[in-house]
């Protein structure tokens, strides 16, 4: 099944599309998830999955900074989610939001945050890779916005 990005969006009032997340976003410098609104929800959505991820960390799988399910499909405005949805584990085990601290000199990192939506409800608070294992097949469509944060 091909994935369609079509009227989905996640967009950011803190930062610009390939723009720089300021310092008080960064996991060591305040920790403050970057305001993140949706729109564009297809009909037949059940639920919404949100995921943070740095693929420029130097691990196998980069890292994985953020994890939420059970978003209704009209929801907007995300600020509250740690509060208001399930959170899933981060790559530190942690079930919260974790911001961006890449290795001091390694360069700029790309945080790729992510919505999905689904034709089914998520189980339970998977990993990103066991929910992208479980639920691929699920996922009407997708889209992401993508923002940069270095350690000089």
């Amino acid at each position: 099944m091909p994935l369609n990005i079509k009227d989905l969006k996640i967009t950011s009032a803190d930062f610009e599309p390939l723009g720089m997340l300021r310092d008080e976003h960064a996991g060591d410098k305040g920790n403050v998830l970057p305001r993140l609104t949706l729109s564009g929800v297809p009909a037949g959505t059940k639920e919404l999955a949100v995921i943070c991820h740095d693929p420029d960390a130097p691990l196998a799988n980069g890292f994985t900074h953020w994890v939420v399910y059970g978003i209704d499909p009209s929801t907007t405005d995300l600020s509250d989610a740690q509060e208001r949805f399930r959170v899933g584990p981060n790559g530190a085990g942690d079930k919260q939001y974790y911001g961006p601290q890449p290795p001091a000199g390694h360069g700029k990192h790309h945080y790729y945050f992510w919505v999905y939506a689904l034709d089914t409800k998520v189980e339970g608070t998977p990993t990103r890779e066991e929910f992208l294992q479980t639920y691929a097949g699920n996922i009407i469509e997708q889209n992401r916005i993508v923002g940069l944060y270095e350690n000089k």
